[in-house]
């Protein structure tokens, strides 16, 4: 973006822009395409008439979900072709993302999975009504349906989401204690011990693009195939790895470096003191962005 295009600072996308960002990110699921997104609606707002506009933020949050919108389409397509598991872009975050337990969910790669499962006129509906509570009538201007169907809209996602989400909220203490107990049960190389630390029942998921030699194609289940499948693959490589704290999407994660190069960025969720999914993002194309944190806002 040219000097002569950029926004001044004292410019409404400028004060609102963590936020936009976040509306973007969270509608779509990835930090490159919500950028994209941030970049055309700037130019739209650059060019409009703003004479009549009396509440920037409605204004430029509605640019932005159409904009998104419009990305969402084209990326679900995208996706269809996509090899092995899709996992969202994961973000390099604040620690103080963590305080806002709404912000915190609603970027966590647990949930943003689940909001892949919903059309995008629905996750549109439920970013913009159970994340930044945007008025319906507000969110019907966006998305181009009436404030009636609009809340006929969000009871459904609601639904959806609840019947898919994490059973159990836990507390970012908690959470962090068990993440890093994982961290030093991988650094001390008794991958067994690992048994500990995961639920029976686990979930391990790994998204490679299918760029990444020996990256499961499927998801695992169940903490001793998740177990058997890390010592098969540690016992490959042919360098020293090491698993490094990496707050990533709102909460502590974990990035497991080969030869000092971060190879995946992994993020977890947590129930009863024990690691019940795990999701690894080891697409490169998908890593590039972690090493500067995002502008998270609500």
């Amino acid at each position: 973006m040219s000097d002569a295009s950029r926004p001044a600072p004292e410019d409404p996308f400028v004060t609102h822009r963590g936020l936009l960002f976040t509306v973007a990110y969270e509608m779509l699921g990835s930090a490159a395409d919500a950028e994209d997104v941030l970049q055309e609606s700037w130019l739209r707002w650059s060019a409009d008439d703003r004479g009549d506009v009396l509440d920037p933020r409605a204004y430029l949050v509605r640019i932005v979900t159409r904009q998104a919108l419009n990305q969402l389409r084209t990326a679900s397509r995208r996706r269809e072709e996509y090899v092995g598991p899709w996992l969202p872009e994961p973000l390099r975050t604040t620690p103080d993302v963590a305080d806002d337990v709404v912000l915190a969910e609603s970027v966590s790669l647990a949930m943003l999975t689940v909001l892949e499962t919903l059309g995008p006129t629905e996750r549109a509906v439920f970013v913009l009504r159970e994340v930044f509570d945007v008025p319906f009538d507000e969110i019907a201007e966006a998305v181009g349906k009436t404030p009636a169907t609009v809340r006929q809209i969000a009871h459904r996602a609601r639904d959806h989401v609840a019947a898919r989400r994490p059973r159990v909220a836990v507390d970012a203490s908690e959470h962090d204690r068990v993440v890093e107990r994982f961290i030093a049960v991988m650094n001390s190389g008794d991958v067994q011990s690992l048994m500990d630390v995961l639920a029976p029942d686990v979930v391990a998921v790994t998204d490679s693009g299918g760029l990444v030699r020996h990256a499961a194609r499927r998801p695992l289940h169940g903490a001793e195939r998740v177990v058997a499948f890390l010592r098969g693959s540690i016992a490959k490589l042919d360098m020293a790895f090491a698993v490094v704290p990496l707050r990533v999407n709102g909460m502590l994660g974990a990035g497991i470096q080969v030869g000092g190069e971060l190879l995946a960025a992994v993020s977890f969720a947590v129930e009863d003191g024990r690691i019940t999914r795990v999701f690894s993002v080891a697409n490169p194309e998908k890593l590039s962005g972690l090493g500067a944190e995002a502008p998270l806002a609500r």
